[in-house]
This record gives C-alpha cells, structure tokens and sequence, in this order.
C-alpha cells in the first residue's frame, strides 16, 4: 500500500505496488483508470495478464484507424465481476470516520489507520 496526495492517479503508482507485494501476480484486475497503453505493455513485459476494460476514447481510436488499429486487448467480463470485492472493501473501511474524512494528516498514521481497520474488517468477516 502506498499512501499519496488524494489528487494523485493511481496508475502511475501500479508498477511501484507490484514492486512492494514481493511476489509475481498472475494477473492483475484494475478498472478503466488503468486502460493505458503504456501499463499494458509494462505488465506484458513483466509477463502478467490483464484484465482492464477499455476507455470509450480508446475503443473509437483503434475503431478510427480501422485495420491498423489492431486487435483489442484481451478481457474476460467473468473474471472482471470478481473486481467487486475490492471496491466493497474499501466502502466498509470508509465507515470508520478517520478514514473517510482523513482526520490523520500524517501519512504514516493515516497508512496504519487503513490497516488497522482492514484488519478489523475482515475480523468481522470472519468471526
């Protein structure tokens, strides 16, 4: 997890995160934030699969080029529908007010705050 101004993209930062977990994923889930055609060639570079929708401009570009526009990428709508937990996640930790609102103005603190209540979230799921 890296903590960053609220107005920062996320994409720029996706390469950084898998750099953090320590292991290779087998494939990565993102929503169209991440449809960009300089992430796709990074995760293809690293050897992972995909599965982003892509951007209504994207798809009328490649559209408009007609047959040098290529193929479009790989997605799999099935495996997509999975990407649910994630947002869901992060609405159940956004019910502990220091989160929603960022009370913590120290990013150290509003980083252990997130994991603090991820644990307590899923201490709730399971007990």
């Amino acid at each position: 997890m890296i903590v960053t101004p609220g107005q920062t993209g996320e994409n720029p930062l996706l390469l950084d995160v898998l750099d953090l977990i320590g292991v290779k994923p087998a494939m990565v889930m993102a929503d169209k934030a991440y449809s960009h055609p300089s992430t796709r060639m990074a995760l293809r570079a690293r050897h992972i699969k995909a599965t982003i929708p892509q951007r209504s401009d994207q798809i009328a570009y490649r559209l408009a080029k007609g047959r040098q526009g290529g193929r479009p990428p790989d997605f799999d709508p099935a495996i997509y529908k999975g990407r649910n937990v994630v947002e869901r996640f992060f609405n159940r930790i956004k019910e502990f007010r220091a989160i929603a609102t960022r009370y913590d103005k120290n990013a150290r603190n509003y980083r252990a705050g997130i994991v603090l209540a991820g644990i307590i979230t899923w201490l709730r799921d399971t007990l």
